[in-house]
């Protein structure tokens, strides 16, 4: 029992842990290039050939199947027509439990969006890592705008604000494009 308790104790700690510093506004995003799934099935993802099309959600988050990341995934999922109305693609990358995204990708990310296995020195070039639990990624979202530059950062553990911070970005980003 005391061995749950403290297996549980330092889970806890681990997944709420600080971040590394993220990215700023303004940065240039790094470009990178992902394999994952969408729909149960293969799928990648280039973030510069991505771009032409319009923006890009790119949210980290530490692990696939943990309580916190499947209430994110879901968040997003439900969301996704406003994201597609204002021209964004969704992308979810994490560095946890990697062997299972095919089943996530369908169980809560309902299909709408791939969700990719991190790259090589992605966690350093995005500053996602979490201190406490080094090689996992931290729960921080970017919104990366056409020109490949980061227009938003949201680093936060708790899962529910992410999908509304990311539309607000998108929405000021299409009203100062109207300007």
């Amino acid at each position: 029992m005391y061995r749950q308790l403290l297996a549980a104790t330092a889970f806890a700690a681990a997944i709420t842990a600080p971040a590394l510093a993220e990215l700023e506004p303004g940065d240039a995003a790094p470009d990178f290039t992902l394999e994952g799934f969408q729909a149960g099935e293969p799928a990648s993802f280039h973030l510069a050939e991505a771009l032409a099309d319009g923006p890009v959600v790119l949210f980290f988050f530490p692990a696939a199947f943990t309580s916190g990341c499947e209430a994110q995934a879901a968040s997003f999922a439900e969301s996704i027509a406003d994201f597609e109305a204002l021209g964004a693609q969704v992308i979810g990358v994490t560095a946890g439990n990697t062997d299972r995204l095919a089943e996530f990708s369908t169980q809560h990310c309902a299909s709408a969006f791939p969700v990719f296995a991190v790259a090589d020195g992605m966690i350093s070039d995005y500053e996602a890592g979490l201190l406490l639990r080094p090689g996992w990624t931290s729960r921080t979202t970017y919104v990366i705008a056409a020109d490949q530059t980061i227009a938003m950062t949201y680093s936060e553990m708790s899962p529910y604000e992410h999908v509304d911070r990311s539309l607000a970005a998108l929405r000021e980003m299409q009203d100062g494009d109207a300007e």
